[in-house]
Parts: structure tokens; C-alpha cells; sequence
């Protein structure tokens, strides 16, 4: 800090945390792995009270689309507190609400924003969650819901219940379709579709104790999950799905909206336009902002049927009015897709000589790394050893040593290129294969040789053995090299030490660090 010595900024820094860890609840999650004391930020950039400087590819779990403090959000934040507005208003009609409405159906797909209509929630996308399964289950009359493996759709009771951590059964789950853990052991086209077929046999065997639900509720790609983007065919076959049955289909969108994945909403690639859109993170302008964004014919609620005392945030409208109109202008979305392909191409080079590295996936800069454990046992006879040229992974790897990179890492892994008859009408199958265990102790360690280095990443997936990248949309070329320089040696030092000391056995799930 400005005018501060070494020693005096070090005793700020360690005496706020040593208070906050005194102080604090048990369930606190990002400040376990990320013991820093921001003061300041700009972009990319976070200032620490130790004098440290850090790339922020966190984001605050994806709500900075603009990154820290920039200047069109301050501006818009200014120009309502020098008004002198009122600052939260619950759901009166402001022209700041206004502007932030219109801009908001500006972006929504055609589809949608032609016979939209909006309710505002509390701040948190979970309770946009909450708001979503009463809506469809008011309009519908019928109580169950379709979630899916791996879901993550908030920390409140109806939305836990959904999500892939759900304590007890409240929703039928289904599989979600990914390669490189691919729940039938195949993954591409014929997995999708594989998990296609087991969600409309679920639906239309009268035996299958599922009756017809209320909704289905899924994301475009899963975020906590692991970093899963949907294939573009399965989320146009679960629309028709749902749409021949005439069950509402709700697209959370609270994380990867707003450019994140390359298009300014994640449905936007399969063209596909549902019944009810979840929002919030982003939309805020990096404050807190929740909505629901659903079909008119839906709007069956009685007033007061869902409120909220801070649905009304007069700031955080005014910010995301902002954000969502720079992102559209100065074509973040398409910049995201562009930057995010080359950043996906550098770490799947990388991966490729690296066993450790067992999957590289994301859509635009929405990004994650799957770290494994190598086990030689697991190789057939003969199989070349992973980490060489030969332990390619993905099309490349006759073994199938690392899985799941292929030669496009602008979306999904890409499973063996071997292929294995399939049931006719089926596409061919990639051979089956078994992915190396999640390592969720050297993820932990690669975070933590991040940090040392001066960025900051996430964790996630089933077993917390993800490294996940959430950089702000306004993230330069020079920005993403220094990401990913910075990235790749944290994970050659940590396996490095991980080889020394042993190597990870842990199987067992590991806590998601959740977003608020």
C-alpha cells in the first residue's frame, strides 16, 4: 500500500487474515485456498494488502464479464448515485430498471425475447433457481423435476435439491453427456446419444416411476461440474424432447452467460431457445442481480407468488445495463470464442506431454484442465507410456493414456479415434476406455504453485480436480500468454513434486468450491 513498508503491509495482510479465519464461519471456501487481502483491482489485475500483484482468472466465479472496476460500470454506478435515485425501490418501475430491462430482451435469443417476461429475484442466482421450479411448477400443475449428473444450480433447499450434490433424491436424475468420463464408457456422438435415448425412454416408459415433470433443468455447459459443455445435438434434442411433451425447459445461465462461452448466451450455439432462462452473476455488472427470463404463456403466478426485499438494486441494474450493452457492442462474445480457441489449443499442446493432464475442455474462456493420476496398470500390453509423443490423448493416443484431447479443443475432449460397431441407427463409437482417477491433491497443488506465481484459478469438477479459468472478457493476447505461462509451470513444478512425494490416490469426491 502507498507509503507503507514491506513489513507494514505484510502485518496488514497477516493480521486480517488471522482475524477472518478467527472470526468467520467454517463454511467459508475461497478464502481456504486463496489466503490474499485484495485492496485494489483493475481488469485483470488485483492489488493484495501484502503489496502483491495477481491475474484474477476467478472472476469472482464468473461475475466480473469486464473485469475489476471498469471504467463503463463505474461511470453507470456514479451516474445513479450523483442523480440521486433511490438506491433499491423492490419491484417498483424506475428508468434505470427500465433501461436495464430493454437491454437485457435486446440480447435474449429471437425466440424468447419476442413474448418474454421477466421476474426479479433476490440477489443470488439461487434464488432464481428457486424462482424457476415454482414458476414451471405453478404453470404446469405438476411437482417433479428432470436435473442432471453433475449439475450445480445454487446452495438453497430446491436448488441443492437439483443439483448433483443433492443430499437426497427430489428430482430425477439423468446423465449428462461428456467424453472423457463418459457415464457409458464411450463418450461422442453415440455417448450423447446414449443419454438422449435414456431421458426419453425415462419419459415414456409408464413403468418407469417418472411421471411426466414440471420442468427440466439443465446448463449449456457445467461450470462446478467440471467444465462439460453440452453437445450442440443433445441440447437440441432435449428441447425437442421436452417440447413434444410439453414440459418447460429452463436453461441456467447464471455462469456462462453474458459472452462467456463465445456466444452471449451458451443455448445461442445450438440455436435453441427455452422456456425459462436463469440469470444473474454477470448481468449485475459485478454486483448482485438475479432474474428469470420466461416464456409469457407461463406467467400464471399470483402477485407476491415469489419476491424479494433486494429485488430492486438499483446499482447493480444501472451496472449491468452497462455490461450487457458493452459486451454486445464491442463483440466480447466473439472475441471470447476466438481467444478462448487459441488458449484451448496451447493447453491441449501442453497436455499432450504431460500425463498428469487428462482432459482439456471448455467453450470460449470458459476453460478447465482435469488432472489425473497416471496408472500404468491400466495401460493394454504393450501401450507406449503417456507424457511422450505417443501419449497423445484423444485422437492422437493409441493407448488412450490421457483421453480426451483431441483436434478440437474449441469445445470437447475427443475421445479414442478407435471406433466399435455400434446399434444400427447409432453413429460409430469410439472404443471404450478408462479415464486415469482425478487427482484432486495435485489440482490443490497446482493451485497453490498458481498463487505463488501471481494467479489466481478455481477448482471444480466431481472430485475437485479441475483447474478452471473464468478470465474477464477483457483479457488482452499479451494477458492470456502470461495466463497460461504462468499456468503451465505451476503444473509442471506441482507434478514435478507430486511424482517426488508420491502420487495421488484420493478417490473420494471432493467439496466443489461453491459460488455464492
Amino acid at each position: 500500500m502507498a507509503g507503507a513498508t514491506s513489513g507494514e503491509t505484510r502485518g496488514l495482510h497477516e493480521g486480517i487474515l488471522r482475524r477472518q479465519s478467527a472470526r468467520e464461519s467454517s463454511a467459508r471456501t475461497y478464502a481456504r485456498a486463496l489466503p490474499i487481502v485484495p485492496v485494489r483491482a483493475r481488469g485483470l489485475t488485483i492489488e493484495g494488502a501484502d503489496g502483491r500483484r495477481y491475474l484474477d482468472c476467478l472472476s469472482g466465479a464468473g461475475t466480473l464479464a469486464l473485469g475489476h472496476n471498469h471504467p463503463v460500470v463505474l461511470e453507470a454506478i456514479r451516474g445513479v448515485l450523483d442523480s440521486g435515485a433511490p438506491l433499491s425501490v423492490l419491484d417498483l418501475a424506475t428508468p434505470v430498471k427500465d433501461a436495464f430491462v430493454t437491454e437485457l430482451f435486446r440480447t435474449l435469443p429471437s425466440g424468447l425475447a419476442d413474448r418474454a417476461r421477466v421476474q426479479f429475484c433476490g440477489p443470488a442466482g439461487t434464488d432464481a433457481v428457486e424462482a424457476a421450479l415454482k414458476l414451471v411448477r405453478a404453470a404446469t400443475g405438476r411437482s417433479g423435476v428432470l436435473a442432471f449428473a453433475g449439475a450445480y444450480h445454487g446452495m438453497t433447499a430446491g436448488a441443492l435439491a437439483v443439483s448433483g450434490g443433492a443430499p437426497d433424491v427430489q428430482a430425477a436424475r439423468l446423465p449428462y453427456p461428456q467424453d472423457y468420463r463418459c457415464p457409458f464408457g464411450i463418450g461422442g456422438p453415440a455417448g450423447a446419444e446414449l443419454a438422449a435415448r435414456w431421458a426419453e425412454s425415462l419419459l415414456d416408459d409408464p413403468k418407469s416411476g417418472v411421471p411426466l415433470p414440471a420442468g427440466m433443468i439443465l446448463e449449456p455447459v457445467q461450470g462446478e461440474g467440471g467444465v462439460i459443455p453440452a453437445p450442440d445435438d443433445w441440447l437440441r434434442r432435449m428441447r425437442r424432447l421436452t417440447a413434444d411433451r410439453s414440459i418447460p425447459l429452463i436453461a441456467d445461465e447464471i455462469q456462462t452467460g453474458v459472452g462467456r462461452t463465445g456466444a452471449f448466451w451458451a443455448v445461442d450455439h445450438s440455436g435453441v431457445t427455452p422456456d425459462v432462462m436463469v440469470l444473474s452473476k454477470a448481468i449485475g455488472g459485478s454486483l448482485p442481480l438475479a432474474v428469470v427470463v420466461y416464456r409469457d404463456d407461463l406467467d400464471t403466478w399470483q402477485p407476491g407468488a415469489h419476491a424479494g426485499t433486494f429485488r430492486g438494486n438499483q446499482l447493480a441494474m444501472a451496472a449491468g445495463t452497462a455490461t450487457l450493452a458493452y459486451v454486445r457492442e464491442n463483440a466480447l462474445a466473439e472475441r471470447a470464442a476466438v481467444l478462448g480457441s487459441r488458449m484451448l489449443t496451447r493447453l491441449a499442446d501442453f497436455g499432450r506431454e504431460h500425463a498428469c493432464v487428462g482432459d482439456v475442455r471448455g467453450r470460449g474462456l470458459m476453460i478447465g484442465i482435469e488432472l489425473v493420476t497416471p496408472e500404468p496398470e491400466q495401460r493394454e500390453p504393450g501401450a507406449p507410456e503417456c507424457g511422450g509423443p505417443d501419449g497423445l490423448g484423444g485422437a492422437g493416443d493409441p493407448a488412450g493414456c490421457g483421453g480426451g484431447r483431441g483436434a478440437d479443443p474449441g469445445t470437447r475432449g475427443v475421445p479414442d479415434a478407435r471406433t466399435a460397431p455400434t446399434a444400427p441407427g447409432m453413429p460409430m463409437a469410439p472404443a471404450a476406455r478408462t479415464p486415469y482417477p482425478p487427482a484432486p491433491g495435485l489440482a490443490a497443488a497446482v493451485q497453490r504453485e498458481c498463487l505463488r506465481r501471481g494467479l489466481i484459478v478455481e477448482l471444480g469438477g466431481r472430485h475437485a480436480s479441475v483447474v478452471r479459468l473464468l478470465p474477464p472478457l477483457t483479457i488482452s493476447d499479451e494477458q492470456a500468454e502470461a495466463v497460461l505461462d504462468r499456468l503451465t509451470d505451476a503444473i509442471t513444478a506441482a507434478a514435478r513434486d507430486h511424482e517426488t512425494h508420491g502420487p495421488d490416490r484420493q478417490r473420494h469426491p471432493g467439496a466443489d468450491r461453491r459460488a455464492g
